[in-house]
């Protein structure tokens, strides 16, 4: 992706987000400048990769294959382990219409996806197998809002908003908006994208980024290359 259109999505997507009167954090409008300036005292932001991301799986089809997304607080990981800590993590997310975020399963996180607000949210859900792969065959049980529902293996549930679903480790899924764009909310278990994302295809998390102008915020996938 070139960097004067992750700027644009960035600015779209900031916009959409104030329009439900969410409140992004503090640390979301330092410049890449002020974020360099200011490296020991965020080293929380950017060791737990905490800030704004876009990501078009490196396919350069945003439009179609994409996902907006802020982590706005995370914990680490190896706390897990010890079952002490910040064992939590928030983001808020932008599904546009049609926009699929392609088929995945995480191995560690556990997560409620919440509709805060738009339009529908369509999720497509499978069980995984003994071996980790998608069960073709395997009905999906999944808790909406604390409710117990059972689709079909590839059922799409669908929730409004207010709605929101609790996805497991193994919880195969995939997510677009359905009728418009959706602002969404997950909150979950320690957040490791570098690590904890099993994708259907082989696909890239991250996109590649074309520096075709400056940034108008870092990505969380730039803190290596700027703030290192």
């Amino acid at each position: 992706m070139k960097r004067s259109r992750v700027n644009e999505i960035l600015k779209a997507g900031d916009a959409f987000i104030r329009s439900f009167g969410y409140v992004m954090p503090p640390f979301a409008y330092l410049t890449p400048a002020e974020m360099r300036a200011r490296r020991d005292e965020l080293s929380l932001v950017v060791e737990r990769r905490m800030g704004w991301d876009v990501t078009d799986y490196g396919k350069e089809d945003f439009d179609r294959l994409g996902l907006f997304l802020f982590t706005t607080r995370n914990g680490d990981a190896s706390d897990l382990s010890k079952g002490t800590g910040m064992l939590y993590a928030e983001k808020i997310m932008i599904s546009r219409h049609d926009q699929i975020s392609p088929m995945h399963r995480h191995v560690v996180k556990a997560e409620d996806i919440i509709n805060r607000g738009g339009a529908t949210l369509a999720l497509e859900l499978f069980e995984s197998a003994p071996d980790g792969s998608i069960d073709e065959g395997a009905p999906v049980r999944v808790q909406v809002d604390g409710v117990t529902r059972t689709l079909a293996a590839g059922g799409i549930l669908k929730l409004m908003p207010g709605e929101s679903v609790t996805l497991l480790p193994g919880n195969w899924h995939a997510f677009w908006g359905e009728g418009g764009d959706v602002l969404i909310g997950e909150v979950s278990t320690v957040n490791d994208d570098l690590t904890d994302n099993i994708f259907r295809e082989p696909i890239g998390r991250f996109a590649e980024i074309e520096e075709d102008e400056e940034p108008w915020h870092l990505l969380v996938a730039d803190y290596d290359k700027w703030l290192r």
